[in-house]
């Protein structure tokens, strides 16, 4: 099979994004969050966690700490304990709190925009300042490039690369830049939904004939099929 071009792979893109849209009209971040600081919380928080776990704890967690200075100035023993559920609940406590306090003394307690300006904060790297700045403020400075991006961006053949960053790389030059942000929302919202981890449901795809995997699964038996793809 001859190698594709980044202009074809390009033009794949595009239509994978236009079959994605209409199986997901509504596809967005599904962490619950109402202002940027809510979402950089939940964010933090969402590290090798599920986004369901986290919107269980922040129901209460967002009720009881309002600003960044809630959040500065809390003991850090009660604020361990409001976020004890989710895993590495120290860490990102400290984290947490710490952030806050910068966001206090140097921003007045709002959430800056700029992607330099959020990776300086603790707890705060570039996929979760790319989170933010795409979600709360509709900046498209990159592309988050979660584990579900990483699955699907090498399923569909849209990179080589094993580094988030040289992930993201390869993906900005092929995904129009307006759309970056909603580009993970999609591949995300398929990842879960369709293309698992484990076995996922290629017969059911809706974007089968523009994944190289997919038009494989599809050429073989059913036996076989179900093989591949619970190799996959």
């Amino acid at each position: 099979m001859p190698r594709e071009t980044t202009v074809q792979k390009t033009a794949r893109t595009r239509e994978i994004i236009a079959g994605l849209r209409r199986a997901y009209p509504d596809a967005h971040c599904e962490l619950n969050y109402t202002n940027p600081l809510e979402l950089l919380i939940a964010t933090v928080l969402s590290a090798q966690c599920t986004d369901k776990q986290v919107n269980i704890v922040t129901e209460n967690l967002f009720k009881k700490y309002k600003s960044a200075q809630d959040f500065a100035t809390a003991p850090f023993a009660e604020l361990e304990q409001d976020v004890k559920r989710i895993g590495l609940f120290r860490a990102k406590a400290k984290n947490i709190q710490a952030a806050c306090r910068v966001l206090v003394d140097k921003y007045k307690g709002e959430v800056p925009q700029t992607m330099d300006e959020l990776t300086a904060l603790a707890g705060v790297g570039r996929k979760t300042a790319n989170v933010v700045l795409g979600n709360a403020f509709n900046i498209n400075v990159g592309v988050v490039v979660d584990t579900h991006v990483d699955r699907l961006s090498h399923r569909l053949k849209l990179t080589t690369k094993s580094t988030p960053e040289k992930i993201e790389t390869d993906l900005q030059q092929i995904v129009p830049k307006d759309e970056w942000c909603l580009f993970s929302h999609l591949l995300i919202w398929h990842g879960r939904r369709r293309c698992f981890a484990r076995t996922p449901d290629c017969p059911n795809c809706e974007i089968k004939q523009l994944c190289p995997i997919g038009q494989k699964v599809l050429s073989l038996p059913p036996e076989k099929s179900l093989a591949l793809r619970k190799q996959i």
